[in-house]
């Protein structure tokens, strides 16, 4: 087995457990909103010692709560050894090419879905977030999968406008925000399928009681918010770099190419969402669409960009 083996290996298996994670922690959530409705039930009903439901007379953990934890349990181990093995992957391709691993499409998605895990799990030591786990993990499935199956890309030379010490700076920058705003986009999805909820206008069906297991659309609201924050500074050292590539490799700051125009029109979405959020009242359900709106601005700036428009940067689509 070679590196170029041992590193494709690495990231299917971190791939097929990222989704059995998934699974578990989507059934954990169901779980423990199951709970919490009998028990809100019960309470409504009258029941003595109704918010005991969890466990039986004996005094043990009753047959759901025992799912719940096992779900839990899987969810969460699944998670950490995907992502050991997702380091794997990612450290065999950067030994392989003998350069950072994030000069492709292929190399920045295995790359991206990496930081969003790594700051799942980051954030998982200092408070409970299994709520977050589903999305993450699921959208770390779907991007390495699609990464191994329709991105993949050889190893090749890097490009002479690549071959600096930028690369370290700026795109590692990039990637990481990139992580940050994934578990963002998540929280914020969750903020609007949860206040829906609330108001009782969507989201009430039965399909959809694993939102019980969700917090309150503020507590989503106030943690989106956050990570959108650290994610704007750190995106915002992104464009700023990027100009200082550009002049150290082109002899200009800014060229009004495609990509730098959309890594600036990102830059002003979040600036726009984080401005309205904080002094214009625009807290709730229009700060959730912005900031997802940042975040579609991000994947097209990544897909659309890449493919379609010709550029300086049109290495990085290969």
């Amino acid at each position: 087995m070679n590196v170029t083996d041992l590193s494709v290996m690495a990231l299917w298996g971190a791939t097929a457990l990222y989704a059995i994670a998934m699974v578990a922690s989507a059934i954990n959530l169901a779980r423990v909103a199951d709970a919490r409705v009998r028990a809100r039930a019960a309470v409504a009903a009258g029941a003595p010692g109704a918010p005991g439901e969890a466990t039986t007379e004996a005094g043990g953990a009753s047959s759901p709560a025992r799912a719940s934890s096992r779900a839990a349990g899987i969810a969460r181990s699944t998670t950490l050894v995907g992502a050991l093995l997702h380091a794997v992957g990612v450290t065999a391709r950067g030994i392989d090419a003998g350069h950072l691993p994030w000069t492709n499409m292929y190399e920045y998605t295995i790359s991206g879905a990496f930081f969003a895990v790594a700051v799942l799990l980051i954030i998982q030591r200092r408070r409970d977030v299994a709520f977050l786990q589903t999305g993450v993990v699921g959208l770390a499935a779907i991007s390495v999968g699609l990464a191994l199956a329709v991105l993949y890309a050889e190893v090749n030379p890097l490009p002479p406008a690549l071959q600096s010490f930028w690369i370290a700076i700026h795109v590692s920058i990039a990637v990481i925000s990139t992580g940050i705003f994934t578990v963002a986009f998540v929280a914020s999805v969750l903020q609007l399928m949860r206040d829906s909820r609330d108001r009782g206008t969507r989201w009430r069906g039965a399909r959809a009681r694993f939102l019980e297991a969700v917090p309150g659309a503020t507590v989503l609201e106030g943690l989106s918010f956050r990570l959108n924050a650290v994610g704007f500074v750190l995106w915002t050292f992104t464009v700023m770099s990027g100009a200082m590539w550009a002049e150290d490799a082109w002899g200009r700051y800014w060229g009004w190419d495609p990509k730098e125009v959309w890594s600036f029109v990102i830059w002003v979405v979040y600036a726009a969402y984080l401005h309205a959020r904080t002094t214009q009242g625009w807290a709730g359900r229009r700060s959730a669409w912005l900031a997802i709106a940042g975040f579609v601005a991000l994947i097209m700036n990544f897909t659309v960009v890449n493919l379609f428009f010709q550029g300086l940067h049109t290495y990085a689509g290969s």
